[in-house]
């Protein structure tokens, strides 16, 4: 299921994945000024095109390569022949067909191989400059955008939530604490998360993002210090086993946050 919605000039575009009636996940894109941010999943493909058939843009740019972000970019590079940038350690990933595991296949479906044009640090829409802010820690390839006249901000994958439970075998919380840091820097209001959608007050929000994880980060180093072991702590801080867990095969796991803290000491 698709539906579409506008915030301060932007048209929000929710996707909402479901299989046998049971909500998997959603993922948004946005189209501003001209400019697509993130294309969706493929697996939405045939509530998603005639979205893009019927609206403007010029460009499109990836915050990451990840299938849920890029899903639909090899439709949009065949039909409506719009360059599509990513940052340039994605560029590989998005000529690759399909180059993730079976189980995100089953939720997002199966993304072809694209070609893609490496960002810089700015990107020009129609009528708007948009700095480009390298944010890796969830993706080696991530990047946020900023509006700096608007405040308006677009982080991709780094918000989510303000606490995060489960992460990616590859994904390092002291790396998405440094790239919050690094958001946090600029004057913005508005946040436009790619799962959670528009957020208001993103700011405020980000901030408390940024506290939970400090202070988790504190709390697994003390453990660590007191000689608890990886599972000990994780049992300690995690004790629910969410069913990402098990579909994912141990790729999303709680222990994951517990391992990037203490290996980063």
């Amino acid at each position: 299921m698709v539906n579409l919605f506008t915030n301060e000039d932007v048209i929000c575009i929710e996707g909402n994945v479901q299989r046998s009636g049971l909500k998997l996940g959603t993922v948004y894109s946005f189209l501003v000024d001209g400019m697509l941010i993130d294309t969706g999943t493929q697996c939405l493909e045939s509530e998603l095109i005639p979205i893009y058939e019927r609206h403007s843009f010029d460009l499109v740019t990836l915050t990451h390569s990840h299938e849920d972000h890029s899903g639909l970019a090899p439709w949009i590079q065949k039909h409506r022949n719009v360059p599509i940038y990513v940052h340039p350690k994605g560029i590989h990933i998005c000529a690759e067909h399909c180059p993730y595991p079976k189980y995100r296949q089953l939720t997002w479906g199966v993304r072809a191989a694209f070609d893609a044009l490496p960002l810089g640090d700015i990107i020009q829409s129609r009528s708007q400059e948009w700095k480009v802010i390298y944010t890796p820690g969830h993706a080696n390839d991530h990047v946020s955008f900023f509006h700096e006249q608007s405040g308006r901000l677009f982080s991709g994958d780094i918000f989510v939530t303000t606490r995060t439970k489960v992460i990616m075998d590859s994904e390092s919380i002291p790396v998405i604490i440094y790239s919050i840091r690094t958001l946090l820097s600029f004057d913005f209001q508005s946040l436009f998360c790619a799962h959670s959608g528009y957020i208001q007050d993103g700011k405020s929000k980000l901030k408390q993002k940024l506290d939970y994880l400090e202070n988790l980060s504190g709390e697994v180093v003390n453990l660590y210090e007191e000689g608890r072991s990886i599972d000990e702590i994780t049992q300690m801080l995690f004790p629910k086993k969410y069913p990402i867990i098990a579909f994912s095969e141990g790729q999303w796991d709680s222990r994951h946050i517990i391992t990037s803290i203490v290996g980063d000491r």
